[in-house]
This record gives structure tokens, C-alpha cells and sequence, in this order.
């Protein structure tokens, strides 16, 4: 039962090896819910429901990331986060996704100030905090000089960077040479920002202003609701970056 959830329980351990992922919120219903879905998701989960039982858990526990909320009793995680990347010791390197009602853009540029990750407003698709869950832990990952990249996935799509071929399942997917030359790119770099002015390249058609167009045609290809993009996110003020499956 969701409401047999407590704080500070782990919630399932999908496998030794899974990412163990620490949730920080107040509401006792949110976190049984991310707990139910991350657990889901093959994570392993531990919850708190404020900063001081997080900070307990983290100096007994490893932990691969943390979801945390702004507005809780005590500590809010605005300071929690500051204070964790203000510390001497490893947590100060553990990676913050900031999952919050607070989504003004100085409450974000306030939690970037502090040093986290990634920052999703609440209410939030499921399938998007997955996404960026995933994106997050890939970057914080030793590279350990693997072998490139040749395919990316992101739901039902696969694009294989040599190629430059675009799939949906099975079914090739027509594009253009810039749609091509810019996914590429995109997914050359992916979970991260690739400048506006890198994704116009070079040529007639290399003008920073033609990238907005190229790149809402490019989400009518890719996306279910290119309104609303899970994948082809807008970094804004900076370009664009793709977010791919794990």
C-alpha cells in the first residue's frame, strides 16, 4: 500500500548494481508515488521527508543521485543543496535534480546558483523526469574511455550516428540534410546543450535564425506532442539538447 510507505525505507532494490536514487519531499503521497515509479524503473530508492533525514542517509547510505524538493519544513532545498555542495567531503559531488512547484525563472536560476543538475517543475510527466533522471547519471559516470557511441534510443525511436538513419521501430524515417546533419549533432552531445550557433552550421542555410524552424520541424518527426517536446528539450538562452533512454 502506497500509504505503508515511510520515510526513510528503501523502497525495492531491483538489482546490487542499480543506481540508488535518494527522494527528498515532505509529501509523504509524493514520495510513495516516485518511489512506486522510479522502483519501477529498476532503481533502487530511498526516501526522506526533509533535509535533516536526508542528510542521515546520506553519510550512511551511497547514493547516485538525489530528487529533491524546495519547500519543506525546516531546511529548505535551496540551502540543503547549497550546503551539500559546500561540504569537504563526496557528497559534495552527488548529482541534484530539483523537483519542485516552485518553477518561477528566479527559482530556477536560484537552484542552478546553488549547484544542481537539473531543475523540473511541478506537475511533471513521468516519462520526462525518467528521461532526465537517466541523462543526469550518464554525465556523472567515469568515462572510462568506452568505446563511441553509434545508436541512440529514445522511446520508439533509434538513430544510428554513423548512418545518420533515422528510426521509428522498424520504419525508416525520412529527413532532411539539415534535419540529419542537426540530429547528429544533438545526439553526438546527447543529455547536453548544444549551442544554437553550433546547430546552424555552416553555408546558406547555416543562420542561427533558421535553427527555431529546422528544429520544430525536426520534433514533428520525433516527438508526440511537439508542443510539449520529451526529447528535443530547449535549454533556454543557450540551444537545444536531446534526451535519450538509458
Amino acid at each position: 500500500m502506497i500509504s505503508g510507505l515511510n520515510a526513510g525505507s528503501v523502497v525495492g532494490a531491483p538489482a546490487d548494481d542499480a543506481a540508488h536514487l535518494l527522494i527528498v519531499d515532505d509529501d509523504r503521497r509524493i514520495r510513495a508515488l516516485l518511489s512506486r515509479f522510479l522502483t519501477d524503473q529498476g532503481y533502487r530508492v530511498t526516501t526522506a521527508g526533509d533535509a535533516a533525514e536526508a542528510m542521515a542517509c546520506l553519510k550512511s547510505l551511497a547514493f547516485d543521485l538525489i530528487v529533491l524538493d524546495v519547500m519543506m519544513p525546516g531546511e529548505n532545498g535551496f540551502d540543503f543543496a547549497s550546503r551539500l555542495r559546500r561540504d569537504a567531503s563526496e557528497l559534495a559531488h552527488v548529482p541534484i535534480l530539483m523537483l519542485t512547484a516552485r518553477t518561477e525563472a528566479q527559482d530556477r536560476v536560484r537552484g542552478f546558483e546553488t549547484g544542481i543538475d537539473d531543475y523540473l517543475g511541478k506537475p511533471y510527466e513521468p516519462r520526462e523526469l525518467s528521461l532526465r533522471i537517466a541523462s543526469i547519471l550518464r554525465r556523472a559516470q567515469p568515462r572510462m574511455a568506452p568505446g563511441p557511441v553509434t545508436v541512440v534510443r529514445f522511446s520508439d525511436f533509434s538513430f544510428d550516428i554513423e548512418r545518420a538513419e533515422l528510426r521509428c521501430r522498424d520504419e525508416i524515417i525520412r529527413l532532411t540534410d539539415r534535419e540529419r546533419d542537426m540530429l547528429r549533432l544533438l545526439a553526438e552531445n546527447a543529455g547536453e546543450t548544444v549551442p544554437r550557433e553550433a546547430l546552424a552550421g555552416s553555408g546558406a542555410a547555416g543562420n542561427e535564425r533558421t535553427v527555431d524552424v529546422q528544429v520544430n520541424r525536426l520534433r514533428r518527426k520525433i516527438e508526440r506532442d511537439p508542443a510539449n517536446p520529451l526529447h528535443l528539450q530547449t535549454a533556454r538562452g543557450a540551444g537545444y539538447r536531446l534526451l535519450v533512454d538509458r
